[in-house]
């Protein structure tokens, strides 16, 4: 909820800081001379509008850094907590069974790795004796 809040708020400061920079005379007039000359300095005066607008710009530009602080806080806080339904897979990701080595009805079968034999059992196969069934 907050986060969203936060992101709402962000976008909203991004807006007004374009429009707010956007909106300064430069050089060339800028964007406030495509609204008919000077029409924005005109509701403030030529001098007021200026500064209300550079006014306006820096506290959207340190708005816009506390804001991208605090969303980066409220992001790794909302990532922290998991949902029940990420805790009930995790659940069931433990409860999953390993697979044993070999399969059943696969005994016959020659697997891909040879098993090792013990010492014992060579001894055994060496003096021609069978290997102890177990």
């Amino acid at each position: 909820m907050l986060y969203t809040f936060l992101v709402i708020l962000f976008i909203l400061n991004c807006i007004l800081m374009v429009v707010a920079i956007l909106m300064q005379s430069s050089k060339g007039g800028g964007l406030a001379s495509s609204f008919g000359g000077m029409g924005g300095a005109s509701v403030f005066g030529p001098r007021h509008a200026a500064s209300f607008l550079q006014k306006a710009t820096v506290v959207l530009g340190i708005s816009f850094i506390i804001l991208s602080i605090l969303i980066n806080i409220a992001g790794t806080h909302r990532r922290a907590q998991t949902s029940k339904i990420q805790q009930e897979i995790q659940k069931m990701d433990s409860n999953v069974p390993v697979l044993p080595e070999a399969l059943p009805g696969t005994e016959g079968q020659p697997s891909a790795q040879p098993a090792q034999k013990s010492g014992a059992q060579q001894q055994n196969q060496s003096s021609g004796e069978p290997s102890p069934k177990k």
